[in-house]
């Protein structure tokens, strides 16, 4: 869709020619908008609508929109959109199914703006009421549009550009409400509607999944510092003074990738850490989001990046390759736990680089019972140079040495090596 002055001029000429009644040439204006002018002008609205709050007192409207469907998923839709759109010039709104904004968000400048033109917390945005604009367009067609400048039935409204789509509950496909952006060039874009359906997706995903288990049986008293294991049993964190969290494989792969790259992350960046596949920055910040609600403001934004000190039993492994206690490093290492499991392109790396950073110590070491920790641990297991070594450091005559020269055997069968 244009911006570009000519089409305003267009759109604007259309204006003035419906209001007269006089009917605007074919192609003047979309029809869709066209088609709205003409509902708005048979329900008695004005080119300049007189939008007022609902009759709801203050303590009900805060009541009534803290018990929203849309409350919980706040959090998400703020870090999908403003952390993007926060500098552009816009308001990001939340609407009920009736088109009464329940949240106007956005930097305090914009929301001043709009507030010249009462589009404010409270106020009704509906067709019925105003007239046609995104908003109340996108509940009254249930899809997502997008308004330009002089397409809006409210004169005073035509310095404005706005994209919104409709929030259905996941399970009855019913409406529940809108999400809208407002604002100028910015809210014009071509990107605009295809952002705004993006959070919606994501927003209705989020809507359908169960909410992560954080009973107190489904977590222990921690007293450490931040700390993040991944290598032995369920993925776990653990803030100071708080509770230690159960992860999912996800989350536990979004925060060890972040405390692995301490210098932060973009989203696109950590997009591709975690798959090979176009995972999408809307899907990565959704991830976000959900995680912040479980560890709190342990992630921060711009890049994405861990907040304070976080140990690890992944740095544990590599400090203990440092110091040359290679014992205890395969023995923390184990199987490799998350390691292991993920699909991660960025998991994947650092697991091949931790497992070639030890088996390069344990042959420099050139320590026996070193090296039988590693060729009898599941990394080593395979390991034809480990058993060959092996073998040939035993001395004669000791109970392992037969078995050491056995697994070569088997190796060299079995590989052809």
């Amino acid at each position: 869709m244009s911006d570009g002055k000519a089409t305003v001029t267009r759109v604007k000429r259309a204006y003035e020619q419906f209001l007269s009644g006089v009917t605007p040439s074919e192609g003047a204006v979309r029809s869709m908008v066209q088609e709205s002018w003409v509902r708005s002008r048979s329900r008695g609205v004005g080119d300049d609508p007189d939008v007022t709050p609902d009759d709801m007192s203050d303590n009900d409207f805060s009541e009534y929109r803290a018990a929203h469907r849309l409350a919980q998923v706040r959090p998400l839709i703020t870090s999908l959109m403003l952390d993007d759109v926060a500098d552009a010039g816009v308001v990001v709104a939340l609407t009920d199914r009736r088109g009464r904004l329940l949240w106007v968000d956005g930097d305090r400048s914009t929301r001043g703006k709009a507030a010249k033109i009462n589009f404010v917390e409270g106020t009704v945005w509906s067709e019925d009421q105003v007239g046609t604009n995104a908003p109340g367009l996108a509940l009254s067609l249930d899809r997502g549009v997008q308004i330009i400048g002089p397409e809006h039935y409210a004169s005073p409204v035509q310095k404005w550009n706005c994209a919104a789509a409709p929030v259905h509950d996941p399970l009855t496909g019913e409406v529940i409400g809108a999400i809208d952006v407002t604002g100028g060039a910015a809210a014009a874009a071509p990107f605009a509607l295809a952002a705004v359906r993006s959070v919606v997706a994501a927003v209705e995903r989020e809507l359908r999944s169960t909410a992560v288990d954080l009973s107190p049986e489904a977590m222990l008293d921690c007293s450490l510092d931040s700390r993040l294991t991944v290598l032995a049993g369920e993925p776990t964190w653990c803030a100071p003074g708080g509770r230690r969290h159960v992860l999912s494989p996800r989350h536990a792969e979004i925060l060890l990738l972040l405390h692995l790259h301490p210098e932060g992350l973009s989203t696109d960046r950590l997009a591709d850490l975690l798959s090979d596949d176009d995972l999408g920055s809307v899907t990565v910040r959704a991830e976000i989001s959900r995680l912040r609600r479980e560890v709190g403001d342990a992630v921060a934004s711009r890049p994405y990046r861990l907040t304070g000190d976080v140990s690890s039993d992944v740095t544990d492994v590599r400090q203990n390759i440092m110091t040359g206690d290679l014992r205890a490093a395969v023995s923390t290492l184990g199987r490799g736990g998350l390691l292991a499991d993920s699909l991660a392109p960025g998991i994947i790396d650092a697991f091949d680089e931790i497992r070639e950073d030890l088996r390069s110590a344990v042959f420099a070491s050139r320590d026996v019972a070193t090296l039988q920790a590693w060729a009898s641990s599941p990394h080593g297991h395979d390991d034809f140079q480990a058993w060959t070594t092996l073998h040939r450091a035993l001395p004669s005559g000791h109970p392992d040495a037969a078995i050491a020269a056995g697994r070569v055997r088997l190796l060299n069968r079995r590989f052809g090596v």
